[in-house]
């Protein structure tokens, strides 16, 4: 029987074991790291071409909604639903969201579970793998993915598999009951499962019926269900987007799927399975993956590279040169630069913690900020100025607005910008220049085709991205001070 399956993409994680190249605000899956493509794009792309595939639903957090609506337009993918996560609270709510509108189309629809930033080579392989673990979920079983171990891999948990299922159904591979599961372990326990044998690296994908994953959530985890439940039923929606009560998901405990119910359920099962598999976990694990010279180097941008071996370089801005260094991660980007061993990628958490505890921004955004009309850049700064660059997309129009403690002048670099100050309209066409006096209310709009790039420059006592008064917005931003 040709079941459909419902693809539930979730992208709602930060990605900073990537950092700098990925940020908060701007986090792996929305990067292309291996590719022309993001690794959302890559993900969505790899589900459509699914057998009796459904339009996908995705989970992500309410800071990228923009950015992901974009790339899923970029690529002509339509989804049956996204839903914004107010704030984070890990795998098992997000997953009871999508299982709840599910509900609404057939409880025993089948869930395929994806993160967004996965990396998988055999699409073959793949869907053979999917076609399996269907076929245990409708047997009312909880599947996942088990990866067999290539070397004693510290940066993932495992799973012992334990005895074979035999399906009513005929299937293309095999699967097991889950006997344990175990969390990352250290190098000596990582060897031992090597060498013993019967365990498997713990994918982190999915597929059950949305009526067994809600009677496991509902049994093992009440509050979850509850909370999540309830965020549902008072759930509003915003621009095509589908947002949950904050106040009832934010009451949700937050825990993974792994830990809720995958390590508790008496119907956990696992198909093995081989189609090159990667979770881009760390710079390590992405120079594994990626193309390499006869030196073993993945050489990206402006570089000079000279006696350096097996060394992932990537340069975004400006020319950056190695000499004489073996094994080393090396990413530059306008505002940070990292230089370290390959084997000490675990330990880059520490350092983002060290920006946290300093109040730096490093972590959380990029130089150039995206926003649904397009994106500003911060060029200079000094006391009482600072430029930006700003790109204001075809047909897309910044809020209404006005400032308490800046003007700003604007000179039109390229394309046409329609700006409109206290209910005067005017068109500014390329080297034509404008004022925006303190406390005038004001607009600007890109009415042509092509995208409208300005200079900015802003003075006053208070430069701060707060320092704005909302009066009208057509991207449902909250009309009050915010940053644009």
């Amino acid at each position: 029987m040709n079941l459909n399956i419902h693809p539930i993409i979730l992208s709602g994680g930060s990605g900073t074991r990537l950092w700098p190249l990925s940020r908060a605000n701007y986090p792996k899956q929305l990067l292309p790291l291996v590719g022309k493509e993001t690794m959302l794009q890559v993900t969505l792309g790899r589900a459509a071409r699914l057998q009796n595939v459904q339009a996908p639903i995705l989970v992500c957090n309410s800071e990228h909604r923009f950015l992901i609506q974009e790339q899923c337009e970029a690529i002509n993918i339509k989804p049956e639903a996204i839903y914004l996560e107010s704030i984070g609270r890990n795998t098992a709510p997000a997953i009871a969201l999508a299982a709840f509108h599910l509900t609404q189309i057939d409880e025993n629809a089948l869930m395929l579970i994806l993160p967004a930033d996965h990396v998988i080579d055999d699409q073959d392989a793949f869907a053979q793998a999917v076609e399996t673990a269907k076929i245990a979920a409708q047997e009312e079983y909880l599947v996942t993915f088990g990866i067999a171990p290539s070397s004693p891999e510290t940066g993932y948990g495992y799973i012992k598999t334990g005895d074979a299922i035999e399906f009513k159904a005929p299937s293309l591979l095999a699967a097991y009951r889950i006997q344990s599961f175990f969390e990352k372990p250290n190098l000596e326990t990582a060897t031992a499962y090597l060498q013993e044998g019967g365990y498997m690296w713990n994918s982190g994908m999915f597929v059950f019926t949305a009526k067994n994953y809600l009677q496991e959530l509902q049994r093992h985890q009440p509050h979850i269900f509850t909370a999540v439940h309830q965020a549902w039923l008072e759930r509003t929606t915003d621009l095509g987007f589908i947002l949950p009560d904050k106040d009832a998901f934010t009451a949700s405990p937050s825990d993974s799927i792994d830990y809720a119910i995958m390590q508790v359920t008496s119907r956990a099962a696992v198909v093995p399975a081989q189609f090159g598999w990667n979770d881009v976990g760390s710079w390590d694990s992405l120079w594994k993956i990626a193309p390499k010279n006869s030196d073993g180097n993945f050489v990206s941008g402006d570089t000079l590279v000279l006696d350096t071996q097996k060394s992932y370089i990537r340069a975004e801005n400006r020319l950056v040169t190695v000499i004489g260094l073996d094994d080393i991660i090396v990413i530059e980007t306008a505002d940070a630069v990292l230089v370290m061993h390959k084997s000490k990628t675990q330990q880059l958490k520490s350092a983002i913690q060290h920006l946290e505890f300093n109040q730096r921004k490093e972590h959380l955004e990029h130089l150039r900020i995206h926003r649904p009309w397009g994106w500003y850049e911060g060029i200079d700064k000094g006391e009482r100025f600072q430029v930006k660059r700003i790109m204001v997309k075809p047909g897309e129009k910044l809020s209404l607005q006005m400032h308490h403690h800046r003007a700003e002048h604007w000179v039109v670099v390229s394309g046409t910008a329609k700006v409109i100050v206290e209910n005067k309209e005017t068109l500014f066409t390329e080297n034509q220049s404008t004022y925006i006096p303190l406390g005038k209310m004001h607009r600007l709009e890109n009415p042509g085709r092509i995208p409208l790039h300005l200079i900015e420059v802003q003075s006053g006592s208070y430069l701060g991205e707060d320092d704005i008064l909302r009066f009208e917005d057509s991207y449902g931003r909250i009309i009050s001070s915010e940053q644009e």
